[in-house]
C-alpha cells in the first residue's frame, strides 16, 4: 500500500505547529520578569540580566542545532522531527511551569531554542509539497503564522499571567503543543519521499558545514548572506522598540503594545496575503528590489518619526518589506535539489537565530550611545538608521546573486521553474 500522500490538511498543520510556537513563545514573554522575581527575588531591573541570559541561550540553541534537526528530517522524514520537537515543548513548557530554581528554568529555555529548532523542518515540508512557483506565497503565511502568534501570544499570556498567576502561561503553552500533538501523529502524512532522503552527516548538520555546503550553490550563499543582513536589522523591533517608543514619545505599556499589535497585524496581512499577490505579479526579483527599498525606507520613517501618531502611518508602509524574505526563500529553495531542503532550511534558521544573538545585543548599545546625555552626537533614532544601512546593502548582495543564478530571469516569470543544476565548475551536491 502506498504512503498517505500529503493534503490540504498538511499545510493547515504545519501553519497551525508554527502558529502555537509562537504563541507559546509569546505567552511567556509577559510574565518572565514575574517568574525570575518569584524564584530569585530581584527586582524587574535587576531580574532583566538574567532574562537576557534566556533569551541568549534560546537564540544560541536555535543557532547550533537547527541545521542539526534539520539534517535528520532530510535522514529520517520531515513527521518524526516535527512530532519529537512538539512532544518536547509538551514537556519542556511543563518543567518551566513547575520550576523552583532559576537555573531550571534556563534549562527549559535551553531545551525550548532545541525543539524550536524544527522551524527549518516544517519550512522544508512546506517545500516538499509545494509547486516551486508556490513557494513563496506558502512561506510568507508561515511568516504570516509568526506574525499573528505573536499577536495572540503576550496577550493571552497576560491575562492569564494576571488571572491566575506567571506559571499559568507555561501550562497553557504545554496544553497547546500537545494537542497539536495528537493532531499531527493521526492527521500529518510524510511529505520527503524514500529516494530523496540521504544519509545523516554531522560535518553537514552544523551551522558552519551547512553554510560551507551552500557554496555549491553560489546564488543560495550569496542570498543567505542578503537575509542575515535583512534579519540584523529586523533585530532593532525586540533590541529596542519598547524603549524607544517610551523614551522619544512618553508611551506607557498599553501604548507600546497597541503598537505592537500592529506591526504584527500589518506582518501577517501583508505575509500571509499581499505576498502570494505581488510576488506572481511583479516576478521574485522586482518583488526582492520593491521590498527592500520600501523596508528601508521604513526604518527611517521609524527613527526620524517626531510624533507617535507617525509611527502608525510607517508600520503600514514599512510592513510592505515583508514580502523580500519570501521571496529570496522562494528563489532559493528552487536552486537547492530536493534531498537539501531540509538542509537549506536548517541554515536559514541558523542565519536568524544567529541575528538574534547578534542584533539584540548590537542595536541596545547603539541606542544606549546615541541616546545618553552628554552623547557627542544625540540621536535616539541611530538603530533604527543603522538597520536601514543594513538593509540597502543586503539589497545590493541581493542583487549581485543574479549573475550566478543559473535563471537570472526566471523570477520575472512567476510560471518559470528554475533548473536546479549547479553552475558550471561546481560540484553537485550528494
Amino acid at each position: 500500500m502506498s504512503a498517505r500522500q500529503p493534503g490540504k490538511h498538511a499545510f493547515i498543520f504545519i501553519f497551525v505547529t508554527v502558529l502555537i510556537d509562537m504563541i507559546g513563545f509569546g505567552l511567556i514573554i509577559p510574565v518572565m520578569p514575574d517568574l525570575i522575581g518569584e524564584l530569585t527575588g530581584l527586582e524587574s531591573n535587576q531580574a532583566v540580566v538574567l532574562g537576557a541570559w534566556l533569551m541568549s541561550s534560546y537564540a544560541a540553541m536555535q543557532f547550533f542545532f537547527a541545521p542539526i534537526v534539520g539534517g535528520l528530517s532530510d535522514r529520517f522524514g520531515r513527521k518524526r522531527v516535527l512530532l519529537a520537537a512538539l512532544a518536547g515543548f509538551t514537556i519542556d513548557y511543563m518543567i518551566m511551569g513547575f520550576a523552583p530554581h532559576f537555573w531550571l528554568l534556563l534549562v527549559g529555555r535551553i531545551l525550548a531554542g532545541i525543539f524550536g529548532a524544527s522551524y527549518s523542518t516544517a519550512n522544508a515540508y512546506i517545500a516538499d509539497i509545494t509547486p516551486p512557483a508556490e513557494r513563496a506565497g506558502r512561506f510568507g503565511m508561515i511568516g504570516a503564522a509568526f506574525g499573528i502568534g505573536f499577536i495572540l501570544g503576550p496577550a493571552i499570556g497576560g491575562f492569564l499571567g494576571d488571572a491566575f498567576g506567571p506559571r499559568a502561561p507555561f501550562f497553557a503553552a504545554a496544553a497547546l503543543a500537545g494537542v497539536n500533538f495528537v493532531y499531527g501523529l493521526f492527521v500529518l502524512p510524510e511529505s520527503l519521499k524514500p529516494e530523496n532522503r540521504r544519509k545523516f552527516d554531522i560535518r553537514r548538520a552544523n551551522p558552519f558545514g551547512s553554510l560551507w555546503h551552500m557554496r555549491k550553490h553560489p546564488a543560495v550563499l550569496i542570498m543567505m548572506g542578503s537575509v542575515f543582513l535583512m534579519l540584523l536589522g529586523h533585530a532593532v523591533y525586540p533590541a529596542i522598540w519598547t524603549y524607544y517608543s517610551e523614551f522619544k514619545f512618553g508611551w506607557d505599556a498599553a501604548e507600546r503594545g497597541l503598537s505592537l499589535m500592529a506591526v504584527g497585524i500589518s506582518s501577517a496581512v501583508v505575509q500571509g496575503g499581499l505576498t502570494r499577490i505581488l510576488v506572481p505579479k511583479l516576478g521574485e526579483w522586482r518583488a526582492i528590489t520593491l521590498s527592500l527599498i520600501l523596508g528601508s525606507i521604513g526604518y527611517l520613517g521609524f527613527g526620524l518619526a517626531t510624533e507617535g501618531w507617525m509611527v502608525y502611518a510607517v508600520i503600514a508602509f514599512g510592513a510592505l518589506g515583508g514580502i523580500g524574505q519570501p521571496a529570496l526563500q522562494g528563489v532559493m529553495s528552487r536552486i537547492v535539489p530536493p534531498n537539501a531542503q531540509g538542509e537549506l532550511q536548517g541554515a536559514m534558521t541558523a542565519l536568524q537565530s544567529l541575528s538574534m544573538i547578534i542584533g539584540p545585543l548590537t542595536m541596545s548599545r547603539v541606542f544606549a550611545h546615541f541616546s545618553e546625555e552628554g552623547s557627542a552626537v544625540t540621536f535616539a533614532g541611530a538603530p533604527f538608521a543603522m538597520a536601514s544601512i543594513l538593509t540597502l546593502i543586503a539589497l545590493a548582495i541581493a542583487l549581485g546573486a543574479r549573475k550566478h543564478d543559473p535563471g537570472p530571469e526566471a523570477g520575472d516569470d512567476p510560471d518559470h521553474v528554475m533548473d536546479t543544476a549547479t553552475p558550471p565548475g561546481i560540484a553537485k551536491a550528494d
